[in-house]
């Protein structure tokens, strides 16, 4: 009998299994998969069956757009077992069937648009020293009142974030109901509807488009929405994307900073928004970070070498960490 040689795939499976989730000996593992996704999906399951672990792999259809809803059949499904990976091509983050399984204890890992490189790179990193800094710096965020960011491609804006509870995406989900992404390492939150004003200029990627290689985009910001859009042919498809779904689609939805040192700008949003150096504002959703704007969409624009200011305080200048 050939004993099969794991490969790095395997490995990284294996270190999402017991490091990331903490899975126990008698846990049951699902694993909800797509057409796009299969390898990965495949592999956490077969690593999961490798460990010990009951694990059933349900394969569904890709979805259009991230945020779109599974059917009520996953949905249910995923409230049925202790660790729920999702390695699909479009987003189950901020969706109703993750938050109501997460409600119920559930602990869940979102890999939206994983790639097979993404899940090795990201997967290797130091978790226990990403953890330390993202919970240090949602810390400090929730300590906060309001944040102006600039960048050298042109972004300048401002929002509030008074009595805003801080996310750490830290790459350690042990506790019951605590979810995020993996690879991961990000320190988020959701700016109060209605006060962000300015620019920001996407230049590192963005979400559903990939990098971004010749002309960034532009959004312009008043009263919480993205009020214009500009920048060539990423732009104008940004712009479909959010006019099927209507206005709320435009609500400034969320600040994040990458605090993964090992991650890089690869195209994968997934991945970029994690960079180290890097801070992200999306549109749309953000009910699963304590907003009020659900709408099935959420997409998230990096935004490179950028200074933060808290409370007139720089904790970020050119893209490094100052805390």
């Amino acid at each position: 009998m050939s004993i099969k040689k794991l490969t790095k795939l395997d490995s990284a499976s294996a270190i999402a299994i017991k490091d990331c989730m903490g899975a126990k000996k008698n846990e049951k593992i699902l694993v909800i998969t797509d057409e796009l996704k299969r390898e990965i999906g495949l592999s956490l399951h077969e690593n999961a069956i490798r460990l010990g672990y009951e694990s059933l792999l349900v394969e569904m259809k890709s979805g259009k757009i991230n945020g779109e809803e599974p059917s009520p059949a996953v949905a249910d499904l995923m409230q049925k077992f202790d660790v729920v990976f999702c390695p699909t091509a479009k987003s189950l983050t901020h969706t109703d069937a993750r938050r109501n399984a997460s409600a119920k204890g559930v602990r869940i890992a979102t890999f939206p648009g994983i790639t097979k490189d993404v899940m090795i790179r990201g997967m290797n990193a130091d978790y226990k020293t990403i953890s330390k800094r993202t919970i240090k710096l949602a810390n400090l965020l929730e300590t906060g009142k309001e944040i102006r960011v600039t960048a050298p491609a042109g972004t300048d804006i401002t929002f509030k974030i008074a009595g805003r509870k801080a996310y750490a995406s830290k790459g350690l989900f042990h506790a019951r109901g605590e979810s995020g992404n993996l690879p991961t390492g990000e320190a988020f939150l959701a700016p109060v509807e209605g006060t962000s004003n300015g620019v920001f200029v996407v230049d590192g990627s963005m979400a559903g488009l990939g990098l971004i290689k010749n002309a960034s985009i532009t959004i312009e910001v008043e009263n919480g929405y993205a009020t214009k859009i500009s920048g060539g042919t990423l732009a104008n498809k940004l712009k479909v994307m959010l006019d099927k779904v209507g206005k709320d689609a435009r609500n400034i939805a969320e600040f994040g900073i990458g605090t993964n040192d090992s991650a890089k700008l690869s195209g994968v949003l997934l991945e970029d928004e994690k960079v180290m150096g890097t801070i992200h504002i999306a549109l749309g959703n953000n009910v699963s970070m304590g907003g009020s704007v659900n709408v099935p969409i959420h997409l998230d624009g990096v935004v490179r070498k950028p200074s933060v200011w808290m409370d007139g305080k720089m904790i970020m200048r050119d893209g490094k960490l100052l805390v």
